[in-house]
């Protein structure tokens, strides 16, 4: 069953709730958030978030439908508008239970709704899922558009090989075990219009200090990026965009509004190649994490970047 709303963010936006199969915590729904170019077409947008986070990027909605793309995105599974009083914020054991939120979120844009050509939008930790589902599936795109994706664990060599091998033992047996980290909620901040950015975002969907990193969740996670890293064959061209630099601040400066503090981008460059034979890489000079996000003019060029990139590879005649 589903049901249609107008969304939180106001018309033109719609949410439909999407009931899944329960989980071992109980009731499973995704949410799928529409909003529709000014003429009829048969191209269409699904876009997937990132990791205590969910659609409220309006930029990137605009953007698409001023491209004659239908726009939708999806709340997964115990994220943003998906999220129940009792779950544990987003958390899976296995990447691969998000396939079911992805699928139906499939059925509805292409079978239900008759769009021809998907192009698939991904960021953060959904720029991980998306190709892994895009892969198995065997899903043909008309294009696959990864924003700063998660490819690799932040941080030293010996925490992406001991510590992985201990994340994957501890994952299996205590998979709620919540583990320790610092989190400056520098990011976030960067991007609240009640603190040092410009957007609205609802805090108890996206807090500042973010949501915990659960054992069972950072294993699942890094089975994918070993997955990922031993090579993809997504079918389609895909752009990756990640900001130039990465920054580590230890205080609030311009730094936190000026490169990626979330991700390596590093990481990122390196293993992008091992997503598809067709890979175009744009680093962009000042971006956010979240680079359709990042101030003016640098998403402007962001935008750009995309549409190059579609004119190139996905729009063109025949």
């Amino acid at each position: 069953m589903t049901s249609h709303v107008v969304d939180v963010l106001g018309e033109p936006y719609t949410a439909e709730t999407i009931e899944l199969e329960p989980d071992d915590e109980g009731d499973v729904v995704a949410t799928l958030v529409s909003r529709r170019a000014a003429t009829a077409t048969d191209r269409a947008v699904l876009h997937v978030h990132g990791f205590a986070d969910y659609f409220f990027q309006v930029p990137a909605a605009e953007y698409w439908t001023r491209q004659g793309y239908d726009f939708y995105a999806l709340d997964l599974r115990k994220y943003g508008r998906s999220l129940r009083e009792h779950q544990t914020p987003n958390f899976v054991t296995d990447l691969t239970h998000y396939y079911a939120d992805l699928d139906a979120a499939y059925q509805r844009v292409v079978e239900r709704d008759g769009h021809q050509r998907l192009v698939v939008t991904g960021h953060s930790t959904g720029g991980l899922v998306a190709p892994l589902w895009a892969h198995d599936r065997g899903t043909p795109l008309a294009g696959m558009v990864l924003n700063s994706p998660w490819l690799d664990l932040q941080g030293s060599l010996l925490l992406r090989t001991a510590g992985t091998r201990a994340i994957d033992q501890i994952g299996a047996r205590r998979p709620y075990l919540a583990i320790p980290r610092e989190v400056s909620g520098f990011y976030a901040r960067s991007l609240h219009r009640d603190h040092d950015g410009e957007w609205d975002f609802d805090l108890a969907w996206k807090p500042l200090e973010s949501q915990p990193v659960y054992a069972g969740w950072l294993r699942a996670v890094r089975r994918g990026h070993a997955r990922l890293h031993r090579g993809l064959a997504v079918r389609g061209p895909v752009l990756v965009l990640t900001s130039a630099l990465s920054g580590r601040p230890r205080q609030y400066d311009e730094t936190c509004s000026t490169t990626d503090i979330v991700l390596d981008v590093e990481l990122i460059r390196k293993w992008a190649h091992r997503i598809a034979d067709h890979v175009t890489l744009v680093r962009v000079e000042g971006a956010l994490h979240d680079v359709t996000l990042s101030r003016e003019p640098v998403r402007a060029q962001v935008f750009d970047e995309i549409s190059r990139w579609l004119g190139a590879y996905v729009d063109r005649p025949g």
